[in-house]
């Protein structure tokens, strides 16, 4: 079981395996915060987003929940658009 909440009908190859990397992650709370955003935004995403998008995925979730949690500062590859969307969807 994924955890998701959204189907992969009418989403490319590319868009299915991001949604499904997002959901398995390893820690479940980094399965929470980037599935979550892939449910709602995946589909939405510009190729150039996701390619920022696929680069987060390629992190240690123990690095994605530090800098989440702003135990770490966020490096720069990875403070981008997309970062800064998910981290404004998790407040909202």
């Amino acid at each position: 079981m994924t955890g998701t909440a959204r189907s992969s009908a009418g989403l490319d190859a590319r868009r299915r395996r991001a949604l499904v990397r997002s959901w398995r992650r390893g820690i479940r709370e980094t399965d929470l915060i980037l599935g979550g955003f892939a449910d709602a935004s995946i589909h939405a995403l510009t190729d150039a987003e996701l390619c920022d998008y696929e680069a987060l995925l390629e992190a240690q979730d123990a690095e994605i929940l530090s800098w989440f949690t702003g135990a770490c500062a966020v490096p720069d590859t990875f403070d981008t658009t997309v970062f800064r969307k998910i981290l404004v969807s998790r407040i909202a």
